[in-house]
This record gives C-alpha cells, sequence and structure tokens, in this order.
C-alpha cells in the first residue's frame, strides 16, 4: 500500500501530463504483480467493491469523531477520503510495512456487508495518513489524480514495444489484476486472445472544433459531415460462435448494457459491429433527451417501458463485418459498407445518420445554426451541432488529432433572476455558488433551473456578496435573496435544450444550464417571461 500511496500522492500534485506518464511507467516497472495490475484496474476504474460504499465510510469515522465536526470538516474540505484520513485518530502502533495492495482488493472483493466495515477500521487503524487517503480513494473508486484511462494505457505500452491501440483492442477482454497483459507487454507471453464472438472495440473519440483557430487549418474538401445527435453513444456488435449468435450493446465506455434495452437484439442480425446512436424513436421521430433518461440506468426493461419508449440506434460507422476488421480503412469506405448492411437488415430500429452535403465552411455553418433546413422538426429538435470526419481517416481508438471534430450549436441564452443560493463545496464551501433562478409567470417568478458553474472566480466573489448583502430569508442552508421587479440580480443564463417536465412548477427542464454572464445592466422586471421560453420550446420542436 505505500508504494500505491505514494504513487496517487505524486500524481495528484502533479500538473504535466508528461510527469505523470513518467510516474505511472516508474511505478508498473518497479511494482511487483499482482499488485501492479490492482493499481493499473483502480486507476482505470474497473473495480468496484459492493461491500464498500461511502455511507459505510462515514459510519466509521462517526464512531471515531464528533458528527458535527466531521460534518464542517468535510464541508470545507471537500473531498470525503482526505477528510476521513486527516481525521481518523493516530495508529496505536507504527503503520503496516507489510500491507499488499493485493491483500487490501481481494478480501474486500470477498468480503460481505458486515465484514467490510472491520476490515477497513483495521486497515486504517495500521496506515499513515497517506496510506489511510490512498486506501479510502481506493475503496471510494474516485481517485481524482488527473489520470485519464488512456494516458494509464500509453503508460503501460511504455514498458515494452507494443502500441497502445492493440492494448485498447485486447483491453476488455481481460480482467484485474491483468497478468497477461503485463506479460504480453513484456514480451514474457503473447498476445492474449478473446474467444469473445461480439466483443467491444474502443471508440473514436473528436476534438471540440476552435472556430477561431481550426477553420484554417482544415480544408471542407478533406471533410465528411454529419449530424451530432442528442442520445448516448453506443456500440451495437454480434458475432457467431457455431451455430448461436451472440448480439451485445456496449455503452461508449464499453459496459455491457444489453439487458436495459431487449428489444433491440431480435434486430442485430448480423456479423460485425456497428457504431452509432442510441435515440428513443417513436412512429419514426426522434424524442428529446428526456425521454431517453426514463430508460438509462435500469438492468431490465418491461414490456411496458419498451413499449412506451421505443428505442433506435442511428448508425455512425461499422467496424468490423463478417469476420474481418474493418477500422484500417477509410471513413468512406467504411461508411459505403455501412450503407449496404442497412439496406440489408430492412430494419426500422437501425437506420443511418444522414451525411450533410455542404461545399465550404459557411455553408456547412448555415446547416449547423438551422438543421431544420435539412431535417423534419423532430429530428432537427435532436441535433447537438455536426461531427467533422476526414474521409480518408481511418478509425483509431481515442482521440487522434486532426481527424474528428464536434461542432455544437451555439447554446440558447435567457435571461433568469437568481432566487435561492447554498454555499459550495471543498474549496467553495466560504461562497455561495449554487444557484436557482427563476423567470416571470405573470406577476410571479418561477423556477426554471439550477446552474453552479459558468462564471469566473472573479464573478463568483461578486455573486456571493450580492447574495450576503440581499438575503431576505434562509431554509437551512439555502438562502432566498431578493428578487422584487426593480431589486435583484439577473443572470444570463445558457442552456443546451428545452424539455417538459411534470417536476418542475415551471413545467420545464433545461439540458445542462450554467451561467454565462452576469447582467448587471438589467432589472428583474426586465428579465424573460415564461411566454419565451414556451415559444423557445416550440419553435425547436416545430
Amino acid at each position: 500500500m505505500k508504494a500505491f500511496a505514494r504513487l496517487l500522492d505524486s500524481l495528484a500534485f502533479e500538473t504535466s501530463r508528461n510527469a505523470r506518464e513518467a510516474l505511472l511507467v516508474d511505478y508498473f516497472t518497479r511494482t511487483p504483480d499482482p499488485d501492479r495490475g490492482y493499481a493499473l484496474a483502480a486507476i482505470t476504474g474497473t473495480l468496484d467493491f459492493r461491500a464498500a460504499k461511502p455511507a459505510l465510510l462515514k459510519a466509521l469515522i462517526g464512531e471515531r469523531s464528533d458528527p458535527v465536526l466531521f460534518a464542517l470538516s468535510y464541508d470545507f474540505v471537500g473531498d470525503l477520503s482526505e477528510t476521513i484520513a486527516l481525521m481518523w485518530p493516530a495508529p496505536p502502533r507504527e503503520a503496516d510495512a507489510d500491507l499488499r495492495l493485493a491483500a487490501v482488493v481481494e478480501a474486500l472483493a470477498r468480503a460481505s456487508r458486515s465484514d467490510a466495515p472491520r476490515l477497513i477500521a483495521e486497515w486504517l487503524d495500521a496506515l499513515d495518513e497517506t496510506g489511510r487517503w490512498a486506501l479510502l480513494k481506493l475503496v471510494t473508486g474516485g481517485l481524482r489524480v488527473g489520470v485519464s484511462a488512456r494516458l494509464a494505457k500509453t503508460a503501460l505500452a511504455r514498458l515494452g514495444s507494443v502500441p497502445v491501440d492493440e492494448i485498447e483492442d485486447v483491453w476488455n477482454t481481460l480482467k484485474a489484476p491483468y497478468l497477461q497483459l503485463f506479460a504480453w507487454i513484456e514480451g514474457r507471453a503473447g498476445k492474449p486472445e478473446s474467444r469473445d464472438p461480439a466483443p467491444f472495440r474502443p471508440p473514436m473519440l473528436a476534438h471540440p472544433l476552435d472556430e477561431a483557430k481550426d477553420f484554417d487549418q482544415l480544408a471542407a474538401s478533406d471533410f465528411v459531415a454529419e449530424w451530432k445527435w442528442d442520445g448516448i453513444r453506443v456500440q451495437a456488435a454480434a458475432g457467431r460462435d457455431g451455430e448461436t449468435l451472440h448480439r451485445r450493446l456496449y455503452s461508449r465506455s464499453g459496459d455491457d448494457i444489453t439487458a436495459a434495452f431487449p428489444d433491440l437484439l431480435e434486430d442485430l442480425r448480423f456479423d460485425g459491429a456497428i457504431d452509432g446512436e442510441l435515440l428513443v424513436v417513436r412512429d419514426g421521430e426522434v424524442q428529446p433527451f428526456s425521454e431517453l433518461q426514463r430508460r438509462l440506468n435500469r438492468k431490465t426493461a418491461d414490456a411496458k417501458l419498451i413499449q412506451a419508449l421505443p428505442v433506435a440506434i442511428r448508425a455512425y460507422d461499422l467496424l468490423a463485418e463478417d469476420g474481418l476488421d474493418l477500422r484500417p480503412l477509410s471513413f468512406l469506405q467504411r461508411r459505403e459498407r455501412l450503407e449496404a448492411l442497412v439496406r440489408r437488415l430492412q430494419s426500422p430500429r437501425i437506420d443511418l445518420s444522414p451525411l450533410i452535403t455542404f461545399a465550404d465552411w459557411p455553408g456547412l455553418a448555415s446547416a449547423r445554426s438551422e438543421p431544420s433546413s435539412r431535417l423534419q422538426p423532430a429530428d432537427a429538435a435532436a441535433v447537438e451541432g455536426v461531427m467533422l470526419k476526414r474521409a480518408a481517416a481511418p478509425y483509431v481508438a481515442g482521440r487522434p488529432k486532426g481527424e474528428w471534430f464536434k461542432w455544437k450549436r451555439d447554446p440558447f441564452l435567457i435571461d433568469a433572476v437568481l432566487m435561492y443560493a447554498q454555499r459550495g463545496h471543498g474549496k467553495r464551501s466560504s461562497y455561495y455558488s449554487d444557484y436557482t433562478f427563476g423567470v416571470w409567470l405573470g406577476a410571479e417568478l418561477v423556477p426554471v433551473g439550477k446552474a453552479y458553474f459558468g462564471f469566473t472566480d472573479e464573478e463568483l466573489i461578486l455573486i456571493d456578496r450580492f447574495i450576503r448583502a440581499n438575503t431576505v430569508g434562509r431554509f437551512g442552508p439555502v438562502r432566498e435573496v431578493a428578487r422584487l421587479p426593480d431589486k435583484g440580480l439577473v443572470l444570463e443564463v445558457a442552456f443546451e435544450g428545452l424539455n417538459r417536465s411534470s417536476r418542475h412548477k415551471s413545467g420545464l427542464a433545461m439540458r445542462f444550464p450554467r451561467v454565462s454572464r452576469l447582467r448587471w445592466d438589467k432589472t428583474p422586471a426586465e428579465a424573460d417571461r415564461i411566454e419565451s421560453l414556451e415559444a423557445l420550446l416550440s419553435a425547436t420542436r416545430a
């Protein structure tokens, strides 16, 4: 545990990506199996201890410290693991140098809910402050040390001569502590072979488009454009093992979500893998993302839910077909094969994401800003923006530079009045940084959203001062802020879309709201009215 704790501590304070990679390489080189494999699993987020959850940790510290003091400390520190590590009573004996990471992981994996508290308490008593912090990070699964799964795999590739993309290819077929993986990378064994007939293939990702810089460096004739849909990215894979056809649906991160969408399985009548967007499509019309949300994060779906919220895949790409890996082909070559496959399937649940014809960047900008000029109203309302894909680009795992770009639509903007505020967490615990805002419904302000980001540090200080000077009521941790027609704070709020919602008093729910700027030039009386949002919702669905 000491080496793992030192690694996490060093990573947490390192700002350079190259330096973080070097720290990982050094750790993987010096640390024996299986400890390094379990560390790799922790860093990439593939460990899950069902018997140990944050509530258990809070209960443990509650037995050893004053609960009020812990609540105040947690609010100030902002990190559960760090707070408990600092407040845990000093170990009654010298920290245990022999506690192995592998022993901790394997014991927790076997532990029942009744055994886990005793084990964790014993380990916390045996570790020093940094060790306790690392243990708690391991248990909760939220390391937050600035290392992505891709960076960890890149560092892993430096142990030998195996390209990181090949590691990505076999990653989802292996389990911690990755003994086969390390043996292959270090040249002690051959490449791990997957016998899964319908494996997950790591997705290719896009860079956000920088309008001010990228257009000057890109030639429109080199790219193909397609719509960016407001659903979730999925991969539909199917393959035969003898006479049996295996069919699976994966999330972008490789989670098997097949059981939650059984209505799609019968349409996966092919041998290969389709990359696409999962959407709710009713009577040929794409429904708002809020409809899809009702089916997400469910392990299963009953007949009633399937009938009410029918899902479909809007296909972007074809990664494999009839045993052939198509990823080395160009995008246009893969697209041609995808179109042929979709025609053969003739499935109402699998269709093509249409390409956007354009001659130059201004033409594409016009389509991006007005998708209704190219699509039916319901489909146009479900468009987030456009994707740019280099016509000659192979399908490469990760986020290769210069191949794919995402160009989201400009956000919607409204002027809303600050109504309520709460303190933030951690570094923001001294400031009121979580805001509820509203618009006018007749002579009454009704809440339409909440936001806790988008503003600068300087703006946060100004808002905090205003809230403290204009508090008119308190409800527990919530402050009510003055919002008379001539007295209050108007916020310009940016958001991605609107949906109907029975859970909100206004009847509307915003997607990804954030504070765009402070409107000191406006009085609350000049803020937007609910009619403006209703008109916006009607326009986007018309």
